[in-house]
C-alpha cells in the first residue's frame, strides 16, 4: 500500500516538474518561429549576411549587375503592377531593334496617346521626330504619345509590339511579368515584380545609348516640320538631379512613377568603385521610394564586396566575381561544378545563397588527354620495335666480332714482333 502510494507520489511529481521547467522554452521557440515567418527580407535570413533594412514600401530588390548576386530581398517576386516602369522595356526595345537617327513621325496611333489621360509632349498627326528625340521623351517627359507610336513602328502595330515585350522579358529570365502595353497605364492584367524589373533594368544600363538617355536632366527638342517651336523637357527624376536634395552619387538613371493601381514604383541603378547596383521599389508610398531606394543602395554599397577570384586562380577562364560581405574572403565560399561540353561550369555560394559563377579549366580532361598521347606514343614505339627484323641485328653482331678478332690478331702479330 505504502509502496503505491509513494509511485503515485513520484509520478505527479514528474508531471507537474515538467510542466514547470517545459512551458517556458516551447513559449520562446514558438515566439522565434513566429517572429522568422513575420519577416519578409528573406535575405536577412541568410548565415553570415549583413542584416538590410526595413521599408515601407511592399517590395524591392538590390541586385548587383556582374554576377546578378541578390543582395537585398523583400517579397522581390511578388505580382503587382509596375505603373511607367514599363517605358523602360519600351525603350530597350526600341535600342535593340532601330538607330537613333531613325525618323518616326506621328499617326493616330501615337496622337491619340495625348487624350489617353496620361503624359504627353502634344505631338501632331504628321509631325517627324527622330528616335533620339523620341526615347528622351520617353525617359524624362514619359510621354504616353511617343511610346504608341514607337510601339507601332517597331512592331508594326501596339499589339505585336506587346507580344515583343513578353518574349524579351522571358528571354531575360523574367517569370511573373505580363504586360498588355507599352505606356504603363492601368491594366489589372499587366503586372511583374521587383525581381523582373531588375532584371530588364540591368538589359537596358547594359544596351548602347540607355545610360546616356536616363540619365539625363534635360533634353530640347528643336522645332519639328509641325510644331512652331522646340520642346524643352525636364526629367522628375529626382535621384540624378543634382539640386535635388535626393540626389544619389552615381546614379546612371532611373523611372520613378505613380498610380492609383500601383502606388510609387522605381527603379535605379548606380555605379560606385566599378560596382553597379539596380535597385527597384514598389507599391511604396508617394516622396517615400526615392529615400527608401537610398537607404537600399547605400546598404548595398556598404556592405558588400566584388572579389576576383581569376586573380587567385587561374584554372578561370571566364567570370570569377563573386560578391560576397566585406571583409568575406574566398575561404567563406563553396563551390558546385557541373560538366558540359567539355567545360566545367562552377558556382559560387555564400552561406547557401549563389554569390558568383566562372567557367573552370577542365584539367582532369587536359591531364587525362596528356596519358592518352604519351600511352600512343610507347605503344607506337613497341609496335615499331616487335615489327623491326632481327637481320640488321645479326648483320651488326657478325661485323663487331670480326673486327674483334683483327684486333687480337694484329695485337698478337706485335707481340712476336
Amino acid at each position: 500500500m505504502k509502496k503505491s502510494r509513494l509511485t503515485a507520489a513520484l509520478l505527479a511529481f514528474g508531471i507537474s516538474a515538467s510542466m514547470i521547467f517545459q512551458t517556458p522554452v516551447y513559449a520562446a521557440e514558438d515566439t522565434a518561429v513566429t517572429a522568422a515567418a513575420a519577416s519578409t527580407i528573406t535575405t536577412n535570413s541568410i548565415s553570415g549576411w549583413p542584416q538590410g533594412p526595413d521599408i515601407t514600401s511592399a517590395a524591392a530588390v538590390v541586385m548587383e549587375d556582374t554576377t546578378n548576386t541578390i543582395l537585398y530581398a523583400k517579397d522581390m517576386d511578388q505580382s503587382l503592377s509596375p505603373a511607367g516602369a514599363v517605358k523602360i522595356m519600351t525603350c530597350l526595345l526600341a535600342l535593340e531593334n532601330s538607330q537613333l537617327t531613325d525618323q518616326v513621325t506621328m499617326t493616330e496611333t501615337g496622337v491619340s496617346g495625348v487624350t489617353d489621360g496620361g503624359a504627353h509632349i502634344s505631338s501632331q498627326l504628321g509631325e517627324v521626330f527622330t528616335m533620339e528625340q523620341c526615347l528622351y521623351a520617353i525617359m524624362l517627359a514619359s510621354a504616353n504619345d511617343i511610346a504608341l507610336q514607337i510601339a507601332e513602328q517597331i512592331g508594326g502595330s501596339v499589339e505585336a509590339f506587346v507580344e515583343k515585350m513578353n518574349s524579351r522579358a522571358q528571354e531575360l529570365g523574367c517569370t511573373n511579368t505580363v504586360f498588355t502595353n507599352p505606356t504603363g497605364l492601368p491594366d489589372d492584367n499587366q503586372h511583374t515584380t521587383a525581381h523582373d524589373l531588375a532584371l530588364i533594368m540591368q538589359a537596358a544600363i547594359n544596351t548602347d545609348g540607355f545610360r546616356d538617355i536616363a540619365s539625363a536632366t534635360s533634353y530640347t527638342i528643336p522645332a519639328t516640320n509641325v510644331s512652331g517651336g522646340a520642346r524643352n523637357l525636364t526629367s522628375s527624376f529626382s535621384l540624378t538631379n543634382q539640386t535635388a536634395s535626393a540626389y544619389y552619387s552615381g546614379c546612371i538613371g532611373g523611372r520613378e512613377s505613380t498610380t492609383t493601381a500601383s502606388g510609387s514604383v522605381l527603379v535605379t541603378a548606380a555605379e560606385r568603385n566599378s560596382t553597379t547596383l539596380i535597385c527597384v521599389v514598389m507599391n511604396g508610398a508617394t516622396g517615400q521610394t526615392a529615400n527608401e531606394a537610398t537607404t537600399l543602395m547605400d546598404y548595398g554599397f556598404g556592405n558588400f564586396q566584388l572579389l576576383d577570384l581569376g586573380q587567385e586562380d587561374f584554372h578561370i577562364l571566364s567570370g570569377g566575381q563573386v560578391m560576397i560581405p566585406s571583409g568575406a574572403t574566398s575561404d567563406d565560399l563553396t563551390t558546385e561544378d557541373t560538366e558540359s561540353d567539355g567545360q566545367i561550369s562552377r558556382t559560387y555560394s555564400f552561406g547557401g545563397t549563389q554569390v558568383g559563377t566562372a567557367v573552370i579549366e577542365n584539367t582532369v580532361e587536359d591531364s587525362a588527354t596528356a596519358d592518352s598521347q604519351e600511352n600512343d606514343t610507347n605503344m607506337e614505339a613497341a609496335r615499331v620495335s616487335q615489327n623491326a627484323s632481327p637481320v640488321p641485328y645479326f648483320i651488326i653482331g657478325g661485323v663487331g666480332v670480326l673486327l674483334l678478332v683483327l684486333l687480337l690478331l694484329k695485337m698478337i702479330k706485335v707481340i712476336k714482333s
